[in-house]
């Protein structure tokens, strides 16, 4: 892959990873009680734990993508890595139980870790002199993704 074609693919998986971490936030709580049966206290509770074991997910998982890209390169590890989150919004889209949907935010946690080889991956294709600049486009994009996402789901979920 060139590099005119590599930074907007690294920007794009950025935006869609915060996209999709966005995105659900709004209409998590009812989907919580719609699933599993319980109240909005309950449901707020469950979703801080889910939220919890996502984040724990990621923080095992960033260090391990970011050791495979740089064994098998950026974009192998960030293409698997968006398989992982088409692979949690499907298990989201047809969760019966509250089970299903704890396994999707932590299969999130798992694959949403693409910001350390995305990041790899700009530094890899961009000139030292250009790197800073680069890794604001990332900031960008993820900044972009996680305030269009929750706007989305908002709508999506009325």
């Amino acid at each position: 892959m060139t590099r005119a074609r590599s930074v907007p693919f690294v920007l794009v998986t950025i935006f869609i990873d915060a996209m999709g971490f966005g995105i659900i936030m709004p209409v998590l709580p009812e989907l919580l009680m719609n699933v599993g049966g319980i109240g909005l206290a309950d449901a707020i509770a469950v979703g801080a734990a889910m939220s919890l074991a996502m984040a724990v997910a990621t923080f095992f998982a960033a260090p391990v993508l970011g050791n495979l890209s740089d064994r098998f390169g950026r974009r192998p590890v960030l293409l698997v890595a968006l398989g992982g989150l088409a692979l949690d919004y499907l298990l989201l889209a047809v969760a019966g139980t509250l089970t299903l949907v704890f396994v999707g935010r932590i299969v999130s946690g798992i694959f949403g870790g693409s910001y350390a080889p995305a990041q790899a991956a700009l530094a890899d294709i961009t000139p030292p002199e250009r790197r800073a600049r680069g890794f604001g486009y990332v900031s960008a994009a993820f900044g972009l993704g996680f305030i269009l996402g929750p706007a989305i789901g908002g709508l999506l979920g009325e």
